[in-house]
């Protein structure tokens, strides 16, 4: 399920690079639709909001032409081109690399597709359904694929710089008929002629704290680099049409988003630094934001989730509490579980028909493996909980993180057991939905009052989330610490 708002409005970048001139013809036509801001999207996509700046829909606008926009069974391809000369990097990548790679996809792609390099932390690995990641081996690529419906699991071979399109595509036209990584493998080595090379190694991941990725930044010699980033991802059309002409006037050929809904200017020449300084400065272009609002990854014009960052973020920094190296992202679709962030905070469904109530939207939160976003396993931390909660509880978590950081202990998991007395309760939960009945606590949209034990509940009582029957609730106990 994509998080993008089914009725916003998409437009791909393929691996999120382009010319000055194609972003401005990108701008052009949302000044035609009435917009005076558009969105970037965490699969380095830009996407228009659903209404102009007079409320007016955009698809009611007599400008409007639905073929400008991706269909929603088509996908952008992600790539970590933007990282290429100014973070780390496999040695034999270059940035003409990508782009060769970009330029052989000539259609399409129905699945999500990422072409990442291991050493670098700005592009999530394995966020796509085929991801294809740099090995050591010059030219030559790890292939995970977590095709629908289908486990996940690496490829039985590394993939040629040159084949991955062709494999791509391929599999998008085979996987539906297949049922596993081996049959596909066999299948396409039939089909294709590649030029394959046998895994040696397993691929390894080590985890690396999160880049800084905003500011005017020194770039090789004589060059720099820039990263823009907007609190409220609402970018000014206005001020990006003024800069893809001074990109075009000082031959600054490719403009980069990132996954974090921001972009990157690479390859500023150094006596262009100075103007490019000023402009930024005649429309105000704050380019020094803290890292602890640069490390979250939130969904797209999503009022509640901007308003809990900010909730943390100020009560992060009122505390001089340090994120560094660690990401966090928000999500209200328990769904999608393709997160890339080392802190997850899902907000749990609100249940309908409480309008005689006053229900506090509660939370759960979930930790990466070593918090390593790239480990593509996350353990469960807190659940159902409170929102004035959650600043202890990631306090408790960063603290964890830092007495962590730099060992080599592989299974490090968080463990406050020393710290903290460890009580089990005994819970009541409807297998359908999994949500609980704490009879300590009791049921506030049923009407039933504390202290009523599960025994004791009518026999027409029913899960006040899902309202599955008295018999979907099975008898679990919790460990809580106190």
């Amino acid at each position: 399920m994509k998080e993008v708002d089914r009725s916003l409005h998409r437009v791909d970048i393929k691996g999120g690079v382009m010319s000055p001139v194609e972003l401005q013809h990108i701008i052009e036509y949302a000044k035609k639709l009435g917009l005076d801001f558009f969105h970037f999207g965490s699969r380095q996509d830009i996407i228009f909001p659903l209404k102009d700046k007079t409320g007016n829909l955009l698809t009611d606008h007599e400008s409007y032409d639905a073929s400008f926009f991706t269909s929603d069974e088509k996908q952008n391809i992600s790539c970590s081109y933007v990282s290429i000369d100014i973070f780390n990097a496999t040695v034999w990548l270059r940035g003409t690399t990508y782009l060769y790679i970009l330029e052989e996809f000539r259609y399409q792609p129905t699945l999500k597709i990422n072409i990442v390099d291991a050493k670098q932390q700005i592009v999530p690995l394995f966020s796509g359904d085929l991801n294809f990641i740099a090995s050591d081996y010059e030219d030559y690529w790890y292939l995970f694929l977590k095709l629908p419906g289908w486990g996940e699991g690496y490829y039985p071979a590394l993939i040629y710089t040159w084949d991955i399109a062709k494999i791509a595509k391929a599999i998008e036209e085979e996987y539906g008929n297949l049922n596993d990584i081996n049959e596909l493998f066999y299948v396409l080595n039939e089909k294709l002629q590649t030029n394959n090379r046998v895994v040696e190694k397993e691929l390894q991941l080590s985890f690396r704290p999160f880049p800084y990725y905003e500011g005017m930044n020194k770039m090789g010699i004589n060059e720099y680099w820039l990263g823009l980033y907007w609190r409220n991802n609402q970018y000014d059309i206005d001020f990006l049409k003024v800069l893809c002409e001074f990109c075009v006037e000082h031959r600054i050929g490719k403009i980069c988003l990132t996954p974090w809904k921001s972009f990157i200017l690479k390859g500023i020449p150094k006596e262009s630094k100075l103007a490019l300084e000023k402009l930024l400065g005649q429309f105000g272009i704050n380019i020094r934001h803290s890292a602890l609002e640069l490390n979250w990854h939130l969904p797209v014009n999503n009022k509640r989730a901007f308003d809990l960052k900010k909730f943390l973020v100020m009560n992060f920094d009122q505390n001089d509490i340090s994120t560094y190296g660690l990401t966090f992202g928000i999500t209200a679709n328990r769904n999608q579980k393709r997160y890339f962030t080392s802190v997850m905070i899902e907000e749990n469904k609100m249940p309908e028909d409480i309008s005689d109530f006053v229900i506090r939207p509660t939370y759960n939160v979930l930790y990466a493996k070593n918090f390593n976003p790239n480990s593509k396993t996350y353990v469960s931390y807190a659940q159902d909980v409170d929102q004035m909660d959650l600043p202890g509880l990631l306090l408790e978590l960063t603290k964890t993180y830092f007495s962590n950081l730099g060992t080599d202990d592989s299974e490090q998991n968080v463990n406050l057991s020393k710290k903290k007395e460890v009580v089990q309760v005994e819970v009541f939960q409807c297998m359908d939905c999994k949500t609980l009945y704490d009879p300590s606590i009791g049921d506030l949209v049923n009407n039933i009052p504390a202290g009523i034990d599960f025994k004791d509940l009518p026999d027409d009582y029913c899960c006040s989330l899902c309202e599955s029957p008295k018999s979907s609730f099975e008898r679990i106990t919790l460990e809580v610490t106190s």
